[in-house]
């Protein structure tokens, strides 16, 4: 029984943390200001005037505590009385940039017990951001910390009072009972009643379809089918904005400037990842509208005409108009760009892929080590049947068997027979027949040309890859369902046919490039962890241990998200300008999630399911790698294998049996509300867990954490180290192979770089990627990485999963090593390749910026 340790009128003594919301104001980082400290930098004038806004502040926020351990004739924990903010803490801890710490007095009676949470109102019209509140000197208790990283509105624009939990962490059925009322008022507040357009200061989270990614109003063009809620384009859940309906297009949303998010999706722009954000907003409506005219002016070239011409976007970079350079020099991140020997120039920094040799990309060993070590290395699969056939309906598309034969791949097999090749698992094929054959005819009406294709590759006793036969094929002059029209190629090094070769591995890597943007990129990291973050909130409370787990995973995630339907994945955005698909880009995705499996985003399945690896109990992580050196794979696993013993470890600490999962009753709200609507679309799938075992609940948020953390990190980071060289991952093909004895056969035999460059992505395309990709490649200042958490120690008050995190840190730290010693390994082939590119992606740690390396906690950029 509690035994009360208060005295009458005690006084309890906080300190609370806030940022204010002009310190967050973008206005003031385009203005050119240094906003990493604070309001020091803003000179004697504003600071007087944070004064003045201090003393406003001081006497219009008010707190109130709530007990944990004493309720009122209702039930619920008792309240008291307002306490208001009094001024600056001179001498608080080392305080984040731009925070101010204000002191606070409780009047808290002996019958009022322990704080367990508190209200806060704000009186100003204007928001805060509050970070924390901490209690010093609680008798018998100590010290009680709040975390709550939270935007603050005046009080008139919430229907229920703004409330914060201490770090405790309970389970349901633990939450004592004066907490349980507002523990449930607050998933309440937090999940809405599904009307209305949701308002800028609101919390509230809920799904939608993709219907805003179309602008039917706009024009007829810009119309796109909705994307979720049907079978035959079935799609993961976004936040649900509210906004009205097209007037064009009642299925659709009108599309604005304003896109609606909980208001703590977004922290503000003084958190670098929302300034990445901003700029990639800016890069694609502003900036490169204004490059692509002073590149027209300068050139008045479209067209690349040598590799050359390709390098002189990083070696002297792009001379602009003065026009130009005011127009852009205000955002921070292109003065990074800019060259400082005064000349106007915007310079690209070099990708890692041509720093030390510039010709490595065209190789063989290249072409095929990126499938593995590159920024989309889960695509290879083993063959297990010869001839590969194909899913496909053949009443619709005809016979898609793969046409190649065995004496075709035998002629670079050494000696070495199909069967023997497939005995021993040394037959591997990057196939993206079946998910673009059916959208052929589509593209190649447009100003695009494309293949189906399907490359063979044959794994050397080095450990190398060694292509063997690429098949194109494009759909019947007369229909579809006459079945494809397929050529094979074979490698070359001489001649035209080297150069047709270049070709063939060309439209390979364009569809990988298409491939890797829209499904491993956007649909597999990005679109499927949206309805787990929105379930999450709308069922786990904060003070739940899944929440707390889960929760650096999903930070601003939701806002990247958002700025993608905006301007990434929208109608005649960068995706459907720049990449091969065009408008059928995100109905492509759609159509593959319909095979997404969400047990088998874990690498250990993965690699199964691919045929890559088998189990083997005497293998390191139980399995078993067939091609051993597989940079990602290899070092995944380990990344894998330390995220799962974390979670064990937590998970195992607060359920102590199978039986305490099916008895938490907002786990099982969040896990049948993620299936049946976040994933509605797959409800029916039988791959999904019934989530009532610790080894259910281990192995999802293991997945989870994956997909948000590493898997993300792998297909990112190196977007523009490998692809900022458009010749080594080019967005599009525009031309078909030529035919002998045509034109482009002449232009290709006589001028192969000319040839090769008119049919890959154009220049002012280009301009467009690097720009974008060098956005979305880059690490902001204050990432935070996995084994690393905002608050600090802060999280949680449980001192066993907080011991189990930094043994967590501590093994990544031990990881980072070891992967580091691979890379000094020469034996290992793949690490390095052609291009002497070490394989770093999966480096737990990084520095800001273009590092390709570094796992942040969550999808942020």
């Amino acid at each position: 029984m509690f035994t009360n340790p208060f005295h009458r009128s005690q006084k309890v003594k906080g300190t609370v943390i806030l940022m204010h919301r002009n310190v967050l104001d973008i206005n003031a980082l385009t203005a050119g200001l240094n906003v990493t400290g604070g309001f020091k930098v803003l000179g004697n004038l504003t600071c007087s005037i944070i004064d003045t806004y201090a003393s406003i502040l001081c006497s219009s926020v008010a707190l109130r505590l709530i007990s944990a351990t004493s309720a009122d004739e209702s039930g619920k924990g008792k309240v008291g009385k307002r306490s208001f903010l009094e001024g600056f803490v001179t001498s608080a801890p080392i305080l984040g940039a731009g925070q101010s710490a204000y002191k606070v007095h409780f009047e808290w009676d002996s019958e009022m017990g322990i704080p367990g949470a508190f209200y806060i109102e704000n009186f100003m019209l204007g928001e805060f951001f509050l970070v924390s509140l901490t209690l010093e000197d609680i008798p018998n208790h100590g010290t009680i910390n709040f975390v709550c990283n939270s935007w603050i509105y005046n009080c008139r624009k919430y229907k229920t009072e703004r409330i914060f939990f201490a770090n405790k962490t309970y389970l349901p059925s633990e939450t004592p009972p004066p907490l349980v009322y507002y523990r449930q008022e607050e998933l309440n507040t937090l999940r809405g009643d599904g009307t209305g357009e949701r308002k800028e200061w609101e919390r509230i989270y809920d799904y939608d379809v993709y219907n805003d990614v179309g602008d039917p109003d706009k024009k007829a063009s810009l119309a796109r089918p909705v994307i979720g809620g049907s079978n035959t384009l079935p799609y993961p859940r976004r936040g649900r904005t509210g906004r009205k309906p097209a007037k064009k297009d009642p299925k659709s949303e009108r599309r604005s400037e304003y896109i609606y998010l909980p208001r703590d999706e977004s922290f503000g722009h003084l958190k670098s990842s929302d300034f990445l954000v901003y700029i990639l907003k800016s890069v694609s409506q502003n900036v490169i509208p204004q490059l692509q005219s002073a590149i027209t002016l300068q050139f008045n070239k479209p067209e690349f005409n040598s590799f050359d011409d390709v390098r002189s976007f990083y070696d002297g970079g792009i001379k602009l108009p003065t026009s130009t350079l005011s127009k852009l020099s205000p955002i921070p991140f292109f003065k990074e760009l800019f060259r400082t020997d005064g000349e106007s120039a915007l310079k690209f920094p070099p990708p890692k892929v041509i720093k030390v040799n510039q010709s490595g990309w065209m190789t063989d060993e290249e072409f095929t080590r990126e499938m593995i070590a590159g920024v989309n290395p889960h695509i290879i699969k083993r063959i297990q049947e010869f001839p590969p056939k194909s899913k496909l309906d053949r009443q619709l598309y005809g016979d898609n068997t793969s046409t190649i034969t065995k004496e075709q791949l035998q002629q670079n097999m050494g000696g070495i027979t199909v069967e023997q090749a497939i005995q021993t698992n040394k037959l591997y094929i990057l196939d993206y027949h079946d998910s673009l054959y059916p959208y052929l005819r589509k593209i190649n009406a447009a100003d695009t040309k494309a293949y189906a294709t399907r490359t063979f590759l044959f794994l050397q006793n080095d450990g190398t890859l060694k292509p063997l036969a690429i098949e194109l094929s494009s759909p019947h002059p007369q229909a579809d369902s006459f079945g494809p029209v397929s050529d094979i190629y074979l490698p070359a090094s001489e001649g035209v046919e080297a150069s047709i070769w270049l070709l063939a591995k060309a439209y390979v890597v364009v569809n990988d490039s298409c491939h890797h943007q829209l499904i491993s990129h956007w649909l597999n990291t990005h679109a499927v962890v949206e309805p787990f973050i929105i379930a999450t909130n709308r069922h786990l409370s904060v003070v739940h241990p899944i929440h707390k787990l889960l929760l650096p995973h999903y930070r601003d995630t939701m806002n990247i998200n958002a700025l993608a339907r905006n301007v990434l994945v929208n109608a005649e955005g960068v995706i459907e300008k720049t990449f091969l698909m065009g408008s059928y880009s995100l109905e492509l995705s759609a159509v593959l999630y319909k095979d997404w499996n969400f047990k088998e985003q874990g690498l250990p399945n993965d690699l199964l399911k691919r045929g890559v690896a088998v189990k083997d109990p005497s293998s390191p992580h139980g399995l078993r790698l067939l091609i051993e050196d597989y940079p990602y794979a290899a070092d995944g696993l380990e990344i894998w294998a330390v995220i799962k013993s974390w979670v064990e470890e937590y998970v195992n600490f607060y359920y102590k049996s199978d039986a305490n999962i099916g008895q938490d009753s907002e786990l099982q709200a969040f896990w049948k509300e993620l299936v049946e609507v976040g994933h509605g679309d797959l409800k029916n799938a039988k791959w999904w867990v019934k989530m009532q075992t610790r080894t259910e609940l281990i192995d999802s948020c293991t997945t989870l954490i994956w997909i948000a953390s590493a898997l993300h990190a792998a297909v990112n980071f190196g977007q523009y180290p490998y692809g900022g060289y458009i010749l080594n991952r080019p967005t599009k093909s525009r031309r078909l192979m030529p035919k002998k004895g045509s034109p482009e056969y002449d232009e290709l035999s006589k001028n192969y770089q000319k040839a090769f460059l008119r049919t890959i992505t154009p220049k002012d395309d280009t301009l467009t990627d690097l720009t974008i990709i060098e956005v979305l490649s880059r690490h902001a200042s204050d990432e935070q990485y996995l084994g690393q958490r905002i608050e600090g120690d802060l999280w949680t008050s449980d001192s066993q999963p907080l011991e189990a995190f930094k043994r967590f840190g501590t093994k990544l730290a031990e990881i980072e090593q070891k992967l580091t010693q691979r890379n000094n390994d020469e034996t290992l082939r793949n690490r390095y390749g052609p291009v002497k590119m070490p394989y770093t992606l999966l480096y737990p740690s990084s520095e800001e910026g273009l590092t390709c390396r570094g796992i942040p906690n969550s999808i942020s950029i």
